[in-house]
């Protein structure tokens, strides 16, 4: 599955999801994660809420979980429509971090929660990256 980080730095989670510009996306697999690349949001020249959730939408579309510091309600909604998971967590929580404590749960028993996410990643089309 796919996964996608909040990041404005590439090593933390610090990024509210309505005002990120990156993401950091992986592949993680019950035995590994691996870097795939860095996406920055391509927003369109409109200001209103809909057209910057669209632009982070279209960054992390192939995705599973989306793991960020905060994220509005309308934004959240469109997000789990999208069939992914939006995981809050703590302000600057490392990336490596939360991917070693992912990795543990799919090799061990998955919360719900998680079972859930990755029941909706069948069918998801991996975005080709350039």
């Amino acid at each position: 599955m796919r996964v996608a980080f909040a990041t404005d730095d590439g090593k933390l989670v610090n990024s509210h999801f309505g005002h990120c510009e990156s993401f950091a996306i992986y592949e993680v697999t019950t035995e590994k994660f691996t870097w795939i690349a860095t996406r920055q949001v391509q927003e369109a020249f409109s200001d209103d809420e809909l057209g910057k959730i669209d632009a982070r939408l279209n960054a992390i579309k192939d995705c599973t979980l989306i793991f960020i510091t905060q994220i509005g309600a309308s934004a959240a909604a469109r997000v789990t429509r999208n069939k992914i998971m939006p995981v809050k967590v703590e302000h600057e929580a490392s990336i490596l971090g939360q991917l070693d404590r992912l990795l543990t749960m799919l090799k061990t028993k998955p919360p719900l929660w998680l079972v859930k996410a990755l029941n909706n990643n069948e069918g998801k089309e991996p975005a080709h990256e350039s």
